[in-house]
């Protein structure tokens, strides 16, 4: 039985949701993920400081034309003031739902007292939180780390603010600042967190398998899970964990033809999103993620990333799955 996912006003199709990777869930990536099952999609993070939204890569970050119901919008740094502006005004927007970032540990992010660095500052979080709940009617979440490092895991002090502070929802990372994306994410103080607030709560760290999937909601009791990397070049995990969730089977692995439709159309997406030089360049990214299970050599994925036109892009990936078809490149 699939847990019923909410926050503030909205109801989810279903309890999976795209975890915000900066770089990665742009809007086609949103909205193909959203095709394939995901119950909602969370945007890359918006920097806070509205005076450099001017840049091509805030204006691509701010465009949410055409995606499903509700919109989640992640903001980013470190002042409370700023990161209330910036709220209002990406509600403004559209956004339906605010998202804060308190998961971030990269250090460009965490060297500017934004992302995880914020747990190392209680008092700043409970400023941050109170603020941009105030400055909006729109549901704010929270996502966040287990902690600033292994010795101070204050999520659950920091789940209980939040909660106090008006935050509708919150989704926590199984990992410290300190480990990075190291090691393997636990899962024990999420579930001290979802004991200590009657707010849902959604698990996030390497979940990518269904198996993985019913394990981490058995273990934490969470109101539903994000999935970040694990959607990188399989969008259509989220079906299959909702299917294995329902029933306890497994899909069949998506034939070739579906496969090559999928990325063909993703290629086609970020060529149009970007305009053709950008689209081309982000593209090579997505691409190596698609074929990391078949071309083990890397060789087609050079060639690939030496292509400067659209147009071709599309044409080596058609002649690259008909290889594949002829059983001249390993098929996993």
């Amino acid at each position: 039985m699939l847990p019923t996912a909410k926050i503030g006003p909205y109801t989810l199709p279903n309890p999976l949701i795209v975890a915000p990777m900066a770089g990665v869930t742009d809007r086609p990536f949103r909205q193909l993920c959203r095709r394939m099952g995901a119950g909602l999609a969370v945007s890359e993070m918006v920097i806070a400081d509205s005076k450099l939204w001017n840049t091509r890569k805030s204006r691509t970050r701010l465009d949410h034309q055409g995606e499903p119901e509700p919109r989640s919008v992640q903001i980013a740094g470190g002042d409370p003031a700023m990161l209330a502006d910036a709220a209002r005004q990406n509600a403004q927007f559209g956004a339906q739902i605010i998202d804060i970032n308190m998961g971030c540990p990269a250090k460009k992010v965490c060297n500017k007292a934004a992302g995880s660095a914020l747990m190392k500052d209680e008092t700043l979080v409970r400023d941050i939180l109170q603020a941009v709940v105030a400055a909006v009617d729109v549901p704010v979440t929270l996502k966040m780390r287990t902690g600033w490092d292994r010795d101070h895991r204050n999520a659950p002090a920091i789940a209980r603010m939040a909660e106090d502070a008006g935050i509708q929802a919150l989704a926590v990372h199984g990992r410290t600042r300190a480990d990075k994306y190291n090691g393997d994410a636990e899962y024990d103080t999420i579930a001290r967190v979802k004991e200590s607030v009657g707010i849902p709560v959604f698990a996030n760290g390497d979940i990518s398998t269904p198996e993985k999937a019913r394990q981490v909601l058995r273990h934490t009791d969470a109101d539903g899970l994000l999935v970040g990397r694990g959607a990188q070049g399989r969008p259509w995990i989220f079906r299959e964990i909702l299917h294995y969730l329902e029933t306890g089977q497994h899909l069949p692995e998506p034939p070739l033809d579906e496969v090559e439709g999928i990325l063909q159309e993703h290629l086609s997406e970020l060529h149009r999103f970007y305009g053709e030089t950008m689209g081309v360049r982000i593209a090579r990214k997505h691409v190596g993620w698609y074929l990391q299970a078949h071309d083990e050599s890397r060789e087609f994925r050079k060639r690939f990333n030496a292509i400067d036109d659209a147009l071709e892009q599309k044409d080596s990936i058609e002649h690259y799955f008909a290889r594949i078809r002829n059983g001249e490149v390993f098929a996993a």
